[in-house]
Order: C-alpha cells, then sequence, then structure tokens
C-alpha cells in the first residue's frame, strides 16, 4: 500500500515472450516510479551502442507514483527510450488517460524489445497481456486506430490507448506517441522507436486496484487544493486582447520578486496555454521569424489574429486529464475551417500556435487549426515541424533551397497555402517533405551549403517556444538537460512560481530586492536556481505530476506531502530533492556510456544571443551559456569543464550499487 504496484512488464516484440518482474521497495525509494523508473530500467536493458531505430532499444511507458491514489493533477505518464534525435537519454510526457491504465494493468511500467515481423498491439485485460495482430490498423492515423481499438475493446469497460500515426510508421524522427486522440507525447522521437518495431499501439483496459499509505492524508491535500482552484478567478472584465498590455504593465515592473503560483491557474482555467499566444510577444518571450525577429516583424495586426479568446469562442467542452482540477484543454469545432474534412480537435496548446504562428510570420489562425489536427493524428511533433519549416523558409529566403528543391512551394515568411502544404509533405515524407521529415539536424545535413547556421536546435532537438534571452535559467535547461531544448524542465519564471526556497534548505531565496539583471550573470545563485529545477522536475516525472500544479506553487500544491502520504516514507524535501538528483544523474549517465560530449547539446548561437539582436524587446541581450552550463554541472556535483558526473559523486547517490544488486 505505498502508491506503486510494484511490478514492471516486459515485451520482447522479436519473439513474443512476455513477463513481468517485481521492482524491489529500494528502487522505488531511490528513483521514484514514472521518468526514474524508466531510467533504471533501460540503463540496465539497452546495451550500449544500441542503434535508436534497432531492435536493441527498449521504449518504455511509464506512470507516476501518484497516479490513482486519490492525489489530483498527478494523471501523467511518459514514454522513454533511447532518441533517435540527440543519440542519448529520450523521455517524453504526456496526459490524457493512459498513466492510470498502466497502473490498473498491475504494473508501474511496460517495456518493449525487439521488433515484431509485423505490425502488433499490445492488449492488456484482468486475464493478462498479449500480442495482437495490428496489420489492419497499420496505415490509418492516430484517430482513426484509437477509435477502431476502443470500438473492439472499450465497449462495455474503460479503456486506453496509445498509438502512433503515419509519422512514427515512416520513422520520422519527431514523431510523438498519441493519447486520448490527440494528446501528444511528442518529444524525443519516441514515435519512431515506436514504429521501428512494428508496434501500432498498446490497449489497456485492466481494473487493478492502486492502494495509498494514508488515503485520508491525501485527500485532505487533494480538497484543500482543489478549494484553491475553485474559487481563484481572473476579473470578468479581463479580455484576450488586454493580454499584451497586461505583459508589458508587468515588464515595466521591474526586478524579480517572489510569487504566489496561484496567479497562473486562473489564466490556465479560463485559456489554457494559449493565453501566451499574445502574452509573451511584447517582452519577447515568444520566438520569431525563426528565432531572429520580434514585435517588429509579426507586429499587433499579426498577432491580434491570435488571440485566445478568438480560439476558446470554438470550444464546445473543457477537456481535463485523468485526476485534473484545472482543464487547462479544450475541443474546439473546426468542420467549417476543413470544410468537413475534420469535425473537433484538441485546442491548439500555445506551443504550436506559436511554432506555426508567429516563428513563421504566419497571420492565418484557420491554418494553425488543420494543421494542428494533421500534426495530432500523423502523431508529429508541432515543436519540431513548426522550426523546421521555419529552418526551410530561411534556407529559401536566403537562396540555398529552390523553388525546384520544394516541389514548386513558395517558401515565403507568412504564406500559410504554402506552410500547410509543407506540413502535409512533412507527414506523408513526400518530396521536399522527406528532405525535412526528421527535423533540423538531419535536414541540415541533407541541405548542406552551411544551412545548419539556420537550423535551430539544442544537442539535435528542436527548442521549445520561450526564449532563453528574456530568461537564461531556460537557456541552461535547453542546454544542459539530458534531454536538450525543453522548455518543460525549469525556468526562472517556474523558480519564482514554486518557492521552493520555503521547502528546500538549499533553495536560492527571491526577494523583492533581487535584481532584474542578475539572472544574466554566471553566479551560484543562478546556478543552484537552475539545478534546483532539474531535481524538482525529475521529482514531479518520477510523480506523474503535471508542470502546471507544481508552479501553481509548492505551498498551494503539496507534491512532497502528497508523496509521503502514498508511501508512508516521511521524508523530508531535501531528501526527496536528493532523489531527483539521482535521477537527473543517471539520465546524464546514460548520455556519457552512449558517447555524447555534454557541450555538444549546447543551444544554437542565436538563441543564445550571438550575436545579439540589434532590435526589438531582446535588444543586446546575450547569454553566456557556456559559463552557466559549467556552474550548473558544478553545483550537480559534475566535471564542471566537461558535465560528466564525478565519481564520488556518483557513489554518494548509490547509483552504481543500485544497478548492479538484483
Amino acid at each position: 500500500m505505498r502508491g506503486y504496484m510494484g511490478k514492471v512488464l516486459f515485451v520482447d516484440l522479436s519473439t513474443g515472450d512476455i513477463h513481468s518482474e517485481e521492482v524491489p521497495d529500494r528502487i522505488y525509494e531511490n528513483f521514484l516510479s514514472g521518468v526514474g523508473l524508466g531510467a533504471y530500467y533501460l540503463h540496465k536493458t539497452i546495451p550500449q551502442g544500441a542503434d535508436p531505430l534497432g531492435k536493441d532499444n527498449v521504449l518504455g511507458f511509464v506512470s507516476g507514483l501518484l497516479t490513482g491514489t486519490g492525489s489530483v493533477v498527478t494523471g501523467r505518464w511518459m514514454a522513454v527510450g533511447k532518441s533517435p534525435i540527440t543519440g542519448g537519454w529520450g523521455d517524453s510526457n504526456c496526459g490524457g488517460n493512459l498513466s492510470p491504465a498502466i497502473k490498473r494493468s498491475g504494473y508501474d511500467g511496460i517495456f518493449f524489445r525487439g521488433i515484431s515481423e509485423k505490425p502488433a498491439y499490445l492488449y492488456i485485460d484482468d486475464d493478462g497481456p498479449k500480442l495482437m495482430d495490428a496489420s489492419e490498423l497499420w496505415g490509418k492515423d492516430a484517430v482513426e486506430a484509437e477509435e477502431l481499438l476502443l470500438h473492439l475493446h472499450g465497449k462495455d469497460r474503460k479503456c486506453a490507448v496509445a498509438t502512433i500515426g503515419q509519422a512514427g510508421e515512416k520513422m520520422s524522427l519527431i514523431a510523438g506517441i498519441s493519447n486520448d486522440k490527440g494528446r501528444m507525447a511528442a518529444r524525443s522521437g519516441l514515435g519512431a522507436v515506436m514504429g521501428s518495431k512494428k508496434l501500432k499501439a498498446i490497449v489497456l483496459t485492466g481494473t487493478g486496484k492502486i492502494e495509498a499509505y494514508d488515503k485520508e492524508m491525501i485527500m485532505e491535500i487533494t480538497r484543500e487544493y482543489s478549494d484553491k482552484v475553485k474559487n481563484v478567478k481572473l476579473p470578468g472584465m479581463l479580455k484576450g486582447s488586454m493580454l499584451p498590455m497586461l505583459n508589458r504593465i508587468m515588464e515595466k515592473a521591474g526586478g524579480l520578486m517572489p510569487q504566489d503560483g496561484m496567479m497562473s491557474v486562473p489564466m490556465m482555467k479560463r485559456w489554457g496555454t494559449i493565453f501566451s499566444n499574445t502574452f509573451g510577444l511584447p517582452s519577447g518571450d515568444c520566438p520569431v521569424k525563426n528565432w531572429d525577429g520580434s514585435i517588429l516583424d509579426y507586429h499587433f495586426s499579426s498577432y491580434k489574429n491570435m488571440n485566445p479568446d478568438r480560439i476558446i469562442e470554438r470550444e464546445e467542452k473543457k477537456y481535463y486529464c485523468y485526476s485534473c482540477v484545472i482543464g487547462c484543454g479544450g475541443v474546439c469545432n473546426i468542420s467549417d475551417v476543413t470544410k468537413g474534412r475534420f469535425e473537433h480537435t484538441h485546442k491548439p496548446e500555445y506551443e504550436t500556435v506559436n511554432s506555426f504562428g508567429a516563428l513563421l510570420l504566419n497571420e492565418s489562425l484557420e491554418s494553425i487549426y488543420y494543421i494542428n489536427e494533421i500534426m495530432n493524428r500523423a502523431g508529429m511533433d508541432t515543436i519540431s515541424a513548426g522550426n523546421t519549416i521555419a529552418f526551410a523558409i530561411e534556407c529559401y529566403e536566403n537562396g540555398l533551397i529552390t523553388k525546384e528543391d520544394t516541389d514548386g512551394l513558395e517558401l515565403t515568411w507568412g504564406n500559410s497555402e504554402a506552410i500547410v502544404a509543407l506540413s502535409e509533405k512533412m507527414v506523408s515524407r513526400k518530396g521536399i517533405g522527406d528532405v525535412l521529415a526528421d527535423g533540423v539536424r538531419m535536414a541540415a545535413a541533407r541541405i548542406g551549403k552551411d544551412s545548419e547556421r539556420y537550423a535551430i536546435n539544442a544537442g539535435g532537438q528542436e527548442p521549445g517556444m520561450h526564449d532563453p534571452r528574456l530568461d537564461p535559467i531556460l537557456g541552461i535547461h535547453f542546454s544542459a538537460d539530458p534531454t536538450p531544448g525543453r522548455h518543460t524542465i525549469g525556468a526562472g519564471l517556474y523558480y519564482n512560481y514554486m518557492r521552493l526556497w520555503d521547502f528546500v534548505t538549499w533553495a536560492p531565496k527571491i526577494t523583492n530586492k533581487s535584481s532584474k539583471v542578475s539572472k544574466y550573470k554566471v553566479t551560484d545563485e543562478v546556478a543552484l536556481k537552475s539545478v534546483a529545477n532539474s531535481c524538482i522536475k525529475q521529482v514531479l516525472d518520477g510523480s506523474g505530476g503535471c508542470l502546471f500544479a507544481m508552479i501553481s506553487g509548492l505551498g498551494n500544491w503539496r507534491l512532497f506531502d502528497y508523496l509521503n502520504g502514498a508511501t508512508g516514507w516521511n521524508k523530508t524535501p531535501d531528501e526527496y530533492m536528493e532523489i531527483g538528483k539521482r535521477m537527473q544523474t543517471l539520465r546524464q549517465m546514460f548520455n556519457i556510456r552512449e558517447g555524447i560530449d555534454p557541450i555538444s547539446f549546447k543551444m544554437h548561437d542565436r538563441i543564445a544571443g550571438n550575436p545579439p539582436m540589434k532590435e526589438g524587446p531582446l535588444k543586446g541581450r546575450k547569454v553566456p551559456i557556456e559559463d552557466m552550463m559549467k556552474g550548473h554541472w558544478k553545483h550537480f556535483g559534475w566535471d564542471e569543464n566537461t558535465g560528466i558526473p564525478l565519481e564520488e559523486t556518483i557513489e554518494e547517490l548509490g547509483i552504481l550499487a543500485l544497478l548492479e544488486a538484483e
């Protein structure tokens, strides 16, 4: 009765062998579940040098320790495996309804090795797991495949499905995995890994019980947080059109200051992530024109079309992931936009809107609805796809590719018809789409001609839609995390909202006297903030918690208390942060084992402000990223010059002993 199921499942797709393994309590106590459990098993089971798209790679689906315990906003699951994009550790986070279904099937993780001779899917009910023929599903998009599987297996029982679309089947390196008809585990290219294994889907209908140590304590925290979420509201007079003005007012307020993270919740309740569509543009948070432009290129007459009020006008119902009380998602009717081809789509997230909006100088919201749905159905990462199209447009603008290369498409900034057509070509891997379907690094290698100068990435991964020239701590995470380019690992803004210093003894405190300029300096304080961000994010991803709950403030959403209530461990926040450090260090060790030089993950010079922008809100901003990476590594107990975990740190964390123990 400690929150976890105590077992994992291994499926060999080459031989058809399926067996479960008991997981010792000490593994959970040192790595939690979720991404930590995934890191533990992948480090043990993937041979060094394995081809990410070969039989020796292992693809895992892992649930969180808190999922199903009565806690709220803890319904996240993660896909894990060796990434075909970076060649190192890969993970991808998703909501939807799969996480509790993994545990109700009796497992904390399901791991696949080998390659099936023909398309297959894994089906688990209360009688156990079995492999099924997916030949009739192969070639169908993710939504079609899920609907067919739900019809077959979910008529009279709860049924959760994770599946790939055409992008995964065609092994696009920017393919993700879909759950709940368009919720995406999009990053790290793990949809391509699933496609390489000829694994179309997993279908889970188990009804096992998920226990917790102290249900009463968990329910008390849940009631307290749920009441706070219910009672916090935005002023009714605040409209989406006012968000840019609100951003300007906040920017003029000056220096850094501690924040109550609950102030982020009413924005998420009303709009979801799309409040950032226009909110972040005046400050420079939203990247424009392949990270080389600003609101001077995409001014109000352009971005007013992305007003989040316009999107929620189409919202027919709110969407809540499992156990969520915030409800940032939604289902939109787009039948008129797509001329009847698609009736509904999940509300496009900010990352999608900006990737296919400001980043491309595209003013057509209607084109973004359509692209959102075709990307969801194909299972292609919209962050990577948008960045890749921005790269292609800049190559076209500078004569590195011509109309002959682009199959006749006029790849100019803001050409929404060409952007839609190129998106479709990437999904189908036809013509120029085949050149671009594996992301910017592979596209630059294929095009050559010094095109890599326009290929914005970190370690091969295209960055999320927030600019590190505004938030340098975000740049540290883009560059120093074992999964680079990820905007969800940490940022200075997240740190201020979480208020970790109220719980963790070594986390630097933010005061009203903190200087805004200080975030650009190479200091121990900045490094410790980034380390704290990384550690708590690992704890979050081991728990199945949502980033949006975490940044609502750890005094509001009481993650450490939740964990103690579920497990009975009675650990301190510092002890949980050490678990996070252990998880992060093991992920870094995986990369080192695979021959990755950590400095090679450094983000592209353009987004580090090298050279600085000459105009716009980020004019003159430069991030001393290499020195910041070194400070981050030093305070993690890794070699500050190489990023390799020190032997004494590995020993202190007990990692080798845990890996070697049976």
